[in-house]
């Protein structure tokens, strides 16, 4: 008998917890046989990631997984439903009392995970897996994504990446999707792809792209970054479709697509600026040099989280390419003017891109998360 599994997420930015959860919704249905609820508290979330989905149905199949409306008005509102084997609070959201309640109940406990957000901070190895125990006896394990083999690793489908590779080496694969989503950069142009929060300094960093040598197609995905775009360019309005040039530089605005075309026109690019923890995660696996716009916390917490995954991903870096790639961070996610450290940073694109493909081999010889996970719970029963 299959076992089954609910994954609960709450949304907070947007599109980052939704895209993870989906994501390991349907790698544990299409690689690990297993029932799969997932729970979600905005479903007009869900459905900019998942064309065809209607937001306001209270349950719907997707990709072999039933995702189920989580009402805001919960857990007053939360009717009782069949317990699974395995229960998934992504990323601390906070299960319904009441389910809470029932787990306790029932007289074989569901194996309850909390899904931590990603993070290359030390600390992370010595917590991953470890139990806490709740006021009411159950136990709640904790389990991280990482990037060593002591935490859970990161999501990645089975053959991901000899996938993406061979779509690389294939020009007419590219040039296909491309021109399905209405992409037809200039023969010498390097394609790149921006999906950010807000930025104070994109300007600066628009201006170099504007005057460099080398032509630039930017794609630009709709999302918090238009704003700054939008008032760089001196227009009214920017929505999907539209396409602007300046100097060397065009700008495409593209509409949301699904999940695995994104993860396409980040194998497409030469270069991508991407936001959050999913695109982050699917930007490496990509293969390609990147930009992390990281999720800014009031506390500051993300610098810590900010420079532990450079510390990780630098090594085997030559001192400049460092220096460079380390600047370039450091002022995108500081708001700061780009010039300098993207000037800098060009300098070194044929190291950069060498890197970005070991860094992603690298990773890919550990253990995925959703395998980690499953493989936990086996032992567990």
């Amino acid at each position: 008998m299959k076992a089954s599994w609910d994954i609960f997420c709450s949304v907070v930015d947007n599109f980052g917890d939704v895209g993870v959860t989906f994501r390991l919704a349907r790698q544990l249905v299409t690689e690990h046989d297993l029932h799969v609820r997932l729970w979600i508290d905005d479903l007009n979330a869900f459905a900019r990631l998942c064309p065809g989905a209607d937001p306001l149905a209270d349950r719907q199949l997707r990709d072999g997984v039933t995702v189920c409306r989580w009402p805001k008005e919960w857990p007053k509102a939360w009717q009782p439903v069949e317990l699974p084997d395995v229960v998934v609070e992504a990323f601390a959201c906070r299960l319904p009392p009441d389910y809470i309640e029932a787990m306790l109940a029932r007289e074989r406990r569901p194996l309850w995970f909390n899904l931590e957000y990603l993070s290359a901070e030390d600390w992370v190895s010595g917590c991953h897996g470890l139990p806490s125990i709740q006021s009411s006896g159950l136990r709640k394990y904790f389990f991280f994504p990482g990037f060593t083999e002591k935490t859970g690793g990161l999501l990645r489908e089975a053959g991901l990446t000899e996938k993406r590779q061979a779509f690389q080496a294939s020009p007419g694969a590219r040039q296909s999707f491309l021109q399905r989503l209405n992409i037809v950069p200039h023969a010498e142009a390097r394609l790149m792809s921006l999906f950010a929060y807000e930025h104070a300094g994109l300007g600066s960093w628009l201006e170099c792209l504007a005057q460099a040598d080398r032509k630039t197609h930017l794609l630009v995905p709709e999302g918090r970054i238009l704003g700054d775009v939008q008032r760089w360019l001196g227009v009214e309005e920017l929505k999907a479709g539209a396409v602007h040039a300046r100097d060397a530089l065009r700008i495409q605005v593209l509409p949301f697509v699904r999940q695995e075309d994104y993860d396409r026109l980040l194998w497409c690019c030469d270069f991508n600026v991407v936001r959050g923890e999913d695109s982050f995660v699917r930007a490496q696996w990509a293969g390609r040099p990147l930009i992390w716009h990281i999720y800014e916390q009031d506390d500051d917490a993300h610098w810590a989280k900010l420079d532990a995954f450079l510390e990780l991903y630098l090594v085997g870096l030559s001192e400049e390419a460092r220096q460079a790639l380390t600047e370039v961070w450091r002022s995108w996610n500081g708001g700061k003017a780009m010039t300098q450290g993207w000037h800098a940073l060009e300098q070194h694109t044929d190291e950069l891109a060498a890197h970005a493909e070991r860094w992603c081999l690298e990773q890919a010889l550990q253990e995925d998360l959703t395998t980690a996970l499953v493989r936990f719970y086996q032992s567990w029963i």
